[in-house]
C-alpha cells in the first residue's frame, strides 16, 4: 500500500534521529509498501530562522547566523554519509544554495526593515528545504534510492502568505505527475513540509504545524492508504500527561474527535491535518519515532466510541475572556454585530463565544496577544453605547478553556452533570460555558490558576485513566 510518512522536528532533530527516521522508512519499503516522506525542519531551526528575520528587520543582521545553520546541517551530512563522495557533494550543494538565498534575503531585509508576510514565508521555510536533502541522503545510505523534492513543485496554493490554502485539483495534477514516476521507479521521495507555491511560482507556507497538513494533502491527491505522523509521543492521550500522570494513549479516535482535540490545545495533531484525510477517509496514525513499537493512535471514521462518553480532556492556556455587559443592552440591535466586526478587523481568532439569553452579557475568548488591539478598538467602536449607558463595561480577564471531548457524548444523559459535579467537588468555579449542538464538546472557562485541577477532576470523574474493557488502548 502507499503510505505518506511525516516526520516532525524532534524526529529529525539530530543525526541519530534522522538515521532512525530513515530506518523506519526503509523498513516499511522492505515490507512492500510504497512510501512518500514529508519532513519538517530540524527541531528549533524554524524558530531560529524567524528570530533571525526579526533581528534583520531591525538592522541587527550578521552573516554568523548563516554559518551557524550551515555548520549544524553540514555536521549531520558528515556523520550520515562521510565527506568524500558524490552524495555528500550533492547535499552540500543543496545546503549552500538555500543558505545563500537566506543570506541575501536577510541582507536585503536589514536595509529595507520591511518584514512582509511574503518575505517571512521565504525565510521561515528554509528549515524544511535544508532538512529534506539530509533525510533523503540517510535513506540512500541505508540502501534505498531517494531524492529530495521541493513542495513548491507540488502543492499549488492561494497567495495568503503565512497561512495559504491548497488548490486541490491543481495540486493533484502536479503531484501525481511528479511523484508517481519517482515512486514507480522504486525510489522514495522526501518532500519539504510546510510549503507550497502560488500559480506564479511564489513560495507560500501553510502555517505553523503545516507539515502535518502537507502530508495529508499529498495523501489525499495520491490516494494513499494511510498517513503516518511520526512525532515524540505515544499517540493522542486522554489528557496532557504532564498535568495528569495517569493519562493514557487512545488506540483509536474519530476524525471529529481529532479535530476537536487539535483545536482545543492537543499539540500532537495540527487541526488542519484532518481535513484532506477526512474527505478521502484516509486513516491517520500518530506514532512515536522514539518508541516505534508502540501502536500509537489511529484516526478513522468510526473512532471506537468510548463507553465513558467523554474520551479526552484538554485545555487552552494563554487566552483572555472579553466581556461586554450592561442591562441596557437588552433589545438594542447591532451590538453583537459591531463587536465581531471589530474582532474580524483586528484579525483576532475567537476560540469560544457565550451569551446570556437575557442579552445583558456577551463574552468571547481570544489569545492574550490579541487583547490589547481588540480592547482598544471595541472601546472606540462602542463609545456611544458606553457613554449612553447601554453598555456598562467592556473588560478582559486572563482565563483558560477546559474542554471535555468525545463522540459518544452526543445524546448521552448525565455528561454535563458529571462534569460540573467534578468541578464543584473540587471547588472550581466555572465562569462561562459553551456547547455546540453536535454535543461532542463541552467547553468551560475557568480561572487560569484552576485549569490543571479542572482537567484532572474531569479526567478522574470519567475514569479516563482506566483502559476500556476489551480495549487495546495504552
Amino acid at each position: 500500500m502507499l503510505i505518506v510518512m511525516k516526520f516532525g522536528g524532534t524526529s529529525v532533530g539530530s543525526t541519530e534521529r534522522i538515521v532512525q527516521a530513515a530506518r523506519l522508512v526503509v523498513e516499511s519499503a522492505s515490507q512492500g509498501h510504497q512510501v512518500v516522506v514529508v519532513t519538517s525542519a530540524m527541531g528549533g531551526v524554524t524558530d531560529l530562522l524567524i528570530d533571525t528575520a526579526k533581528r534583520a528587520a531591525t538592522g541587527n543582521w550578521e552573516p554568523k547566523f548563516v554559518k551557524q545553520l550551515f555548520d549544524k546541517h553540514k555536521s549531520v551530512a558528515d556523520e550520515l554519509i562521510g565527506n568524500n563522495n558524490n552524495e555528500h557533494s550533492k547535499v552540500l550543494q543543496a545546503l549552500s544554495k538555500y543558505l545563500d538565498r537566506f543570506e541575501k534575503l536577510c541582507s536585503d531585509l536589514a536595509l529595507s526593515h520591511d518584514l512582509t508576510p511574503k518575505l517571512l514565508d521565504s525565510i521561515s521555510s528554509m528549515g524544511e528545504r535544508l532538512a529534506a536533502p539530509l533525510v533523503s541522503a540517510a535513506i540512500v545510505s541505508q540502501g534505498n534510492q531517494s531524492q529530495a523534492v521541493d513542495a513548491t513543485e507540488l502543492i499549488l496554493t492561494t497567495d495568503k502568505f503565512g497561512g495559504a490554502e491548497p488548490l486541490m485539483d491543481e495540486t493533484k495534477e502536479r503531484t501525481c505527475k511528479r511523484l508517481n514516476q519517482i515512486v514507480d521507479r522504486g525510489e522514495i521521495p522526501v518532500v519539504t513540509g510546510f510549503i507550497g507555491a502560488t500559480a506564479a511560482g511564489v513560495l507560500t507556507t501553510l502555517g505553523r504545524g503545516g507539515s502535518d497538513y502537507s502530508a495529508s494533502i499529498l495523501a489525499s491527491v495520491l490516494d494513499a492508504q494511510e498517513v503516518w505522523i511520526w512525532t515524540d509521543v505515544n499517540g493522542v492521550m486522554t489528557a496532557n500527561p504532564s498535568e495528569v500522570p495517569e493519562a493514557r494513549s487512545l488506540s483509536e479516535i474519530s476524525y471529529s474527535e481529532a479535530s476537536e482535540l487539535a483545536y482545543y490545545g492537543a499539540k500532537v495533531l495540527h487541526y488542519k491535518t484532518i481535513l484532506p484525510a477526512f474527505r478521502k477517509q484516509i486513516p491517520v496514525r500518530i506514532l512515536n519515532s522514539f518508541n516505534p513499537e508502540h501502536p500509537g493512535t489511529r484516526v478513522s471514521v468510526e473512532g471506537n466510541p468510548s463507553e465513558h462518553g467523554v474520551k479526552a480532556v484538554t485545555s487552552i492556556r494563554g487566552v483572555s475572556l472579553i466581556t461586554i455587559s450592561g442591562t441596557g443592552m437588552q433589545g438594542i440591535p447591532g451590538i453583537v454585530a459591531k463587536t465581531f466586526d471589530v474582532v474580524a478587523a483586528e484579525q483576532a481568532n475567537v476560540l469560544m463565544i457565550s451569551q446570556a439569553s437575557s442579552e445583558n452579557n456577551v463574552c468571547f475568548i481570544i489569545k492574550d496577544t490579541e487583547v490589547s488591539g481588540v480592547m482598544k478598538a471595541l472601546r472606540s467602536v462602542l463609545d456611544f453605547e458606553l457613554s449612553s449607558g447601554h453598555i456598562e463595561e467592556v473588560s478582559d480577564k486572563a482565563v483558560a478553556i477546559v474542554a471535555a471531548i468525545g463522540d459518544r457524548m452526543h445524546g448521552t444523559p448525565g455528561i454535563s452533570g458529571t462534569v460540573f459535579g467534578a468541578l464543584g467537588e473540587n471547588h472550581i468555579n466555572v465562569i462561562a460555558i459553551s456547547q455546540g449542538s453536535s454535543e461532542r464538546n463541552i467547553s468551560l472557562v475557568v480561572n487560569e490558576s484552576d485549569a490543571s485541577r479542572a482537567v484532572k477532576a474531569i479526567h478522574q470523574a470519567f475514569h479516563l485513566g482506566e483502559p476500556l474493557a476489551g480495549s487495546t488502548s495504552h
